[in-house]
């Protein structure tokens, strides 16, 4: 059935997927897994889709790291709030700013402008990105980061677009829209959909708790279209009587 093979194509890729964060973080790898398994509310993103976008760029961040995986794992989620946060604001397509951080990883800043921080797709730009936020020390504090005026390290980077992105209002989209907005709860649905299919074919999971996870997903949509259906329908019934 349909349903089978979605459920079997979504643990294949999730087998991977593992694999890779095991290879990468190796004992910190199941802290990461935490982060992953709850990606559908605080980045509007599946479990496939937040390990597959932490195993792109996690070599570099761990060189920069020193082979801390700990730290890596901190850094790694903090990041992709950072994209689904910035995706979520800006209305760019979050395949874009996955794209940039990539890029970013590999000394490669061409896509910088993608993030919209008002910032162009140079190294020089980069520097002066990562200067700003240096100086904004009272948010640093507050994100618990430190950002270094003159390093291009990957790790910097990702810590001087936390600052960056906390000074323009953007940080904490995505979690607040996953329970607030139509959009963002369909985002966070779609996750737990995945993951849902993953439980299906892995009987080491634990298929109840994903199962409630994409039921109270569906009550949270259900919340937030049920007010705009209702203007609607009173905006109609105005409108009738005004024409009868």
């Amino acid at each position: 059935s349909f349903l089978a093979k979605q459920a079997i194509g979504a643990y294949g890729d999730y087998e991977q997927l593992v694999g890779g964060v095991e290879t990468l973080f190796k004992d910190s790898a199941n802290n990461l897994m935490n982060y992953a398994k709850t990606a559908y509310l605080n980045q509007g993103l599946s479990a496939n889709d937040y390990m597959e976008t932490a195993t792109s760029f996690s070599a570099s961040l761990l060189q920069g790291l020193k082979g801390d995986t700990d730290k890596a794992v901190e850094y790694t989620n903090r990041a992709i709030t950072d994209m689904s946060d910035n995706a979520n604001k800006m209305g760019t397509d979050i395949s874009m700013i996955q794209n940039a951080y990539q890029g970013f990883a590999k000394q490669n800043y061409m896509m910088l402008d993608n993030l919209k921080l008002g910032y162009g797709g140079t190294k020089t730009e980069m520097e002066r990105l990562i200067a700003d936020a240096s100086r904004m020390t009272d948010i640093q504090k507050e994100l618990g980061v430190a950002v270094d005026g003159s390093s291009l390290s990957f790790d910097n980077i990702i810590n001087a677009i936390s600052v960056m992105q906390k000074s323009l209002d953007i940080t904490g989209t995505t979690a607040l829209e996953a329970s607030t907005t139509i959009q963002g709860s369909i985002n966070a649905l779609k996750g737990a959909w995945s993951n849902l299919m993953v439980g299906l074919a892995d009987d080491t999971q634990n298929f109840d708790a994903l199962l409630l996870n994409f039921v109270n997903s569906i009550s949270t949509v259900a919340d937030n279209i049920k007010p705009r259906i209702i203007t609607k329908n009173i905006l109609f019934k105005k409108t009738n009587t005004i024409f009868i």
